[in-house]
């Protein structure tokens, strides 16, 4: 067999039969795979303890909702604005997610519970008037003990299918639910049906 130099390769080696080197087998044949797997994984390990940071054990905002509304939460004592959807001007999160009142809620009183406020995640109060709020805030406490803001009396909640700001997606569902804007009217006092809008 003829020898040949190959540069950069080191001493002279035996060509093959295509007048290149076969490469090295074993791990060093791709380290970047071995890098960027091992980037992988720490990517990984850390979105895992971020995620599992982010949880608590109150089941109000956005712990509690499916993780596509949990950006739309607003926590305490975060400012609302407004901003326009469709031609509409509504109350947000500062974020920009649209913040929705449900017919059968009272000024007093949160009907939507248990698996309801899985998609339809309370608002978390209290919350601060920001740019273009005039109307009047408040809280009320929920049944399981967790304290909901409330606009001229109205219950707030965001909605899981929102999934970006801008979006009104739960606006009219089932009639009961409607987005909030600067205008709504006060809420009434007197204890309203219970509804399954969800």
């Amino acid at each position: 067999m003829r020898q040949q130099y190959i540069p950069g390769s080191g001493p002279l080696r035996p060509a093959t039969r295509w007048g290149h080197s076969r490469a090295a087998s074993g791990p060093s044949k791709h380290p970047w795979r071995t890098v960027w797997l091992a980037s992988a994984a720490v990517i990984a390990a850390v979105l895992s303890v971020a995620a599992c940071g982010s949880s608590s054990s109150s089941s109000s905002g956005p712990a509690s909702a499916p993780p596509s509304a949990a950006s739309g939460s607003a926590s305490s004592a975060s400012a609302l604005k407004t901003t326009t959807i469709d031609g509409v001007t509504v109350l947000t999160t500062t974020p920009g997610f649209t913040l929705y009142m449900f017919a059968p809620d009272t000024g007093t009183a949160s009907k939507c519970n248990g698996s309801c406020a899985q998609i339809w995640p309370p608002v978390t109060g209290p919350v601060v008037a920001g740019s273009g709020i005039t109307g009047t805030l408040g809280t009320i406490k929920r049944a399981d003990g967790t304290t909901q803001a409330t606009y001229n009396g109205h219950p707030l909640y965001t909605y899981a299918g929102d999934t970006q700001p801008g979006q009104a997606k739960g606006n009219g569902i089932k009639g009961v639910w409607h987005e909030v804007t600067p205008g709504t009217a006060a809420a009434a006092s007197s204890p309203g049906t219970g509804g399954n809008g969800y």
